[in-house]
């Protein structure tokens, strides 16, 4: 049987990933694709519960370390509970965020040794990386404008400006060093042109498989 195709998607606040999920699956679910939505963190039950832990607001200032490593042990219970099987069983596998998150908000943003994640990325994930990762692309403050309107902001969304503008760089320097895997779409057009774009990539992934 062969293998499924691994599609992630990433951006920083505001780049309507929700909304752009549900178009995605749409096109895919229309050339036949059988088709898993998922998100990180999270997933699975025991994911689901690790998820609530890291956006919870609370008094106690949360260790970057131990935030790391809560992220990565929801990564190995969704790896290999939900996503290595789906693959295997030759269904496709589209995921709102993964490591490339982790690179961009713990490293990028908090800080953290890049080293570091790859590390953990290689112990969790061994060589499975994703076939390809879209990437939503915003100006910072015109995606927190559009978070804001959501209600209520979990732990990472009442972070600084600069720590979201850290978060976007790494998402476009981690795009620009590795330009087979990674797309960036403009997600400050009109959203009739975000799908547009979106579109012509899933037809053309569809059609090369």
């Amino acid at each position: 049987m062969q293998r499924g195709k691994f599609i992630t998607i990433e951006g920083t606040e505001g780049v309507g990933k929700t909304t752009n999920i549900e178009f995605i699956t749409d096109c895919l679910s229309g050339h036949g694709v059988e088709l898993l939505v998922t998100r990180e963190p999270g997933g699975t039950p025991l994911a689901e519960e690790v998820r609530q832990l890291l956006l919870a607001r609370r008094d106690e200032a949360v260790d970057e370390t131990a935030e790391l490593l809560l992220m990565f042990a929801a990564r190995a219970q969704h790896l290999n509970r939900l996503i290595l099987p789906a693959l295997e069983a030759g269904k496709w596998v589209l995921c709102d965020r993964f490591t490339d998150a982790t690179y961009a908000y713990q490293g990028g943003g908090r800080g953290l040794d890049m080293a570091k994640i790859a590390q953990l990325e290689n112990l969790v994930q061994g060589s499975l990386r994703p076939d390809l990762t879209i990437v939503l692309d915003i100006e910072v403050q015109r995606g927190l404008a559009r978070a804001r309107q959501r209600g209520r902001p979990d732990r990472f969304e009442t972070e600084t400006v600069r720590f979201f503008e850290q978060v976007r760089a790494t998402y476009l320097s981690r795009a620009a060093q590795s330009p087979e895997r990674y797309r960036i779409i403009d997600a400050g057009q009109p959203l009739k042109q975000v799908q547009t774009d979106l579109k012509a990539l899933t037809d053309n992934l569809v059609s090369n498989n």
